[in-house]
């Protein structure tokens, strides 16, 4: 069986990824407004931003960056130490 793909797939295939990537894109970008937004704004008597609020947004987006980027390192590291170990994931179950 012949499991190549035309390139009219390849195209569908390429667009299908993007389209799922920039969704999931959003909804991680909205939930992390939505979180800090809920942990760090508490007065709505200005249009702006307090100091205090402004800081606690910054640091609530960099604690996310940061964490995001751990766990990506962590997941890599597993996922290169599985291969090199010839594990699979759900095998032998």
């Amino acid at each position: 069986m012949d499991t190549s793909l035309n390139a009219q797939e390849q195209r569908e295939l390429q667009s299908r990824m993007e389209k799922k990537q920039m969704k999931e894109f959003m909804n991680t970008y909205s939930n992390l407004v939505q979180r800090c937004f809920d942990d760090c704004v508490n007065d709505f008597t200005t249009k702006s931003l307090h100091a205090k609020e402004e800081g606690c947004v910054m640091r609530c987006v960099d604690k996310f960056m940061k964490s995001t980027e751990r766990l990506g390192q962590r997941f890599q590291e597993q996922n290169a130490s599985m291969m090199q170990s010839g594990q699979i994931p759900g095998a032998g179950r």
